[in-house]
């Protein structure tokens, strides 16, 4: 049966047909749908795990137990999980261990656009792309098969694109795999130092047997054409270059570490002129360089941002297709913004206006650096808020601490956030750290974490506390208000802000787009006659308010009000009023 499927559905039918039983992941754009699609399967097990490096360790658990194994995670998840990555690259596999590494060119999701090819090389991984939707359930499948048969984890890259565009896909039968024997084998999975040097040189004996592999692969492949022009990519970079230039000699790398050598040389010698086209770094070409093989990319081609047929089409081919529209008048711009009804909203705005400086982390609210709320200084990586914080205190003193906060999501405090709080605790800080508790993984989709109670299936479970584990690790001010009642906010705030001591405010209020959010049983109005157009309901940034400039007033959409209150309680004239209808 063919069915049209996105990249990350296809990976979980690979993986499902391939005979994998266990499969875990911490959810992050662009890698998020593959457990979600994995997890409806029959007689599979799947999990959100804390963070990327628990979802790693738990796979290797399952690997060494017999069982086929899928681990997914975005690209900078593959930081987090690197330890025990690299570390399983000298084990080895017994079940086989896919590793799904879904790097993000041009950051639509993403704090950086890190090229995680380059793990392969670092941690000697046998690295494999799918250029399509068949591909990535295809070379998965073929993935779990390398596993095994080279004893080693696989890591299969995709990017955004191939990730969440679509493709027809042919399914076929699920492969019964036996669970494969266990034996109990310190030599191999012990990592003590006398036994890691031993299997140091297992690895390089293994990637000497890959790159005999690789040259014969059927995951790469030549399609000769016009031979004045060859081109090696990989990866959805090669569907640019199928639609741009269907004529020219394509040399498709599946294999991207290692590279084909002998095959590459092949390939060269057969064409006048040489280009290698990769997004993000030039990982290709400076080893085809290296081999002392003519080439060209990079100086054709940008370091940064996806590719396109147009972008192709312009550097490669010095020809640009008119396929511009335009409009007669400026479009407004439309930057993201919280929804209509967001816990977060009222933080930042309160945040902003008692002119704190506010250490933020990866989540939704990290929209609140951006206009007209602008209430946070840094972003860095997940759970780096406190330690910021801390940092931030120990570098310019208890005095500069009282006027910084930090601020954290729930799922990304239990992800990596608790350490953090342990550091400011253990080394006699006194920073403020508010968890922003939305009951939800919500930028990615609103999965399940450990502070739901739910599994990834929605079945109930232990309830991770957090009031108690902010106490548990040893501070003594923890404090829960509604992010929605902005005097309780803001006084919950001036206090701890000078207690002199590790404090957490849990700000908890449901995602406003959860069912049970209560959100949306009331509304509010503009009364007209009270409104005198100081526009402060505008500077919090709420899509259901808009200002008429002609007519100096600000209006309520009904449609869009979900009746939070916030605006009501900023309005110092009693001009915003509920009532009203839909």
């Amino acid at each position: 049966m063919r069915r049209l499927m996105i990249g990350n559905e296809a990976i979980a039918r690979g993986a499902y047909e391939a005979g994998a039983t266990v499969a875990t992941a911490y959810p992050g754009t662009p890698s998020t749908e593959i457990l979600e699609f994995f997890s409806r399967y029959d007689g599979v097990y799947a999990e959100w795990a804390p963070n990327e490096k628990v979802a790693f360790e738990v796979g290797c658990g399952a690997s060494v137990a017999g069982a086929r194994t899928l681990v997914a995670m975005k690209h900078v998840g593959v930081n987090v999980a690197a330890d025990p990555l690299f570390t399983f690259a000298y084990t080895g596999v017994n079940g086989g261990l896919v590793l799904v590494s879904a790097d993000d060119p041009g950051m639509h999701s993403s704090q950086n656009e890190q090229d995680n090819r380059g793990y392969g090389k670092f941690a000697k991984l046998l690295v494999i792309e799918p250029s399509d939707s068949q591909e990535a359930k295809d070379f998965v499948f073929s993935a779990f098969e390398l596993s095994e048969r080279f004893d080693t984890p696989v890591m299969l890259r995709i990017t955004t694109r191939l990730a969440h565009s679509q493709g027809m896909v042919e399914e076929g039968e699920r492969q019964q795999v036996d669970l494969k024997p266990y034996t109990k084998d310190a030599a191999k999975y012990v990592m003590l130092p006398g036994h890691a040097r031993l299997r140091h040189l297992e690895v390089e004996k293994r990637m000497a047997a890959l790159r005999e592999y690789v040259e014969e692969s059927p995951l790469n492949r030549i399609e000769w054409g016009d031979r004045s022009l060859g081109i090696i990519t990989s990866g959805v970079a090669y569907q640019y270059v199928k639609e741009v230039m269907p004529e020219v000699s394509i040399l498709k790398l599946g294999t991207v570490n290692p590279l084909p050598e002998k095959l590459i040389r092949q390939f060269a010698s057969g064409v006048d002129r040489l280009i290698v086209v990769e997004e993000l770094e030039p990982v290709i070409e400076e080893q085809v360089k290296a081999w002392g093989i003519k080439a060209e990319g990079k100086n054709l081609l940008p370091l940064t941002d996806e590719y396109s047929p147009e972008l192709l089409e312009e550097r490669l081919l010095g020809r640009t297709t008119n396929t511009a529209y335009t409009l007669d008048t400026t479009v407004p711009a439309r930057p993201p913004l919280f929804c209509p009804g967001c816990p977060h909203r009222g933080v930042f705005y309160t945040l902003g206006r008692m002119r704190l400086t506010v250490c933020g982390d990866i989540g939704c609210y990290t929209l609140g650096a951006l206009k007209p709320l602008a209430a946070m200084d840094t972003t860095i990586c997940m759970g780096a808020s406190i330690g910021a914080a801390l940092g931030m205190e120990k570098a310019r003193g208890p005095e500069f601490a009282q006027k910084t906060v930090a601020v954290i999501g729930d799922s990304t405090f239990v992800h990596s956030g608790i350490t953090g709080l342990i550091d400011v605790v253990y080394n006699r800080g006194i920073s403020t750290v508010l968890i922003l508790d939305n009951g939800t993984t919500a930028m990615t989709g609103h999965q399940h974490h450990p502070a739901t109670g739910r599994t990834i299936d929605g079945v109930e479970t232990a309830r991770l506390d957090l009031e108690a584990v902010c106490r548990a690790v040893g501070v003594q001010r923890v404090r829960t208000v509604d992010p929605l009642d902005l005097n309780q906010l803001e006084a919950a705030l001036k206090e701890e802000l000078i207690s002199g001591q590790p404090s957490v405010i849990i700000a908890r209020r449901p995602c406003a787009l959860l069912p049970d959010a209560g959100l949306g049983e009331k509304m509010y109005y503009v009364d007209e006659e009270a409104c005198k157009g100081c526009r402060l309901c505008i500077k919090i940034g709420c899509t259901g308010i808009y200002w008429i400039e002609e007519e100096r007033i600000a209006r309520i959409n009904p449609n869009l009000c979900v009746g939070c209150g916030l605006c009501a309680q900023i309005c110092k004239l009693d001009a915003i009023l509920e009532g009203g209808g839909r």
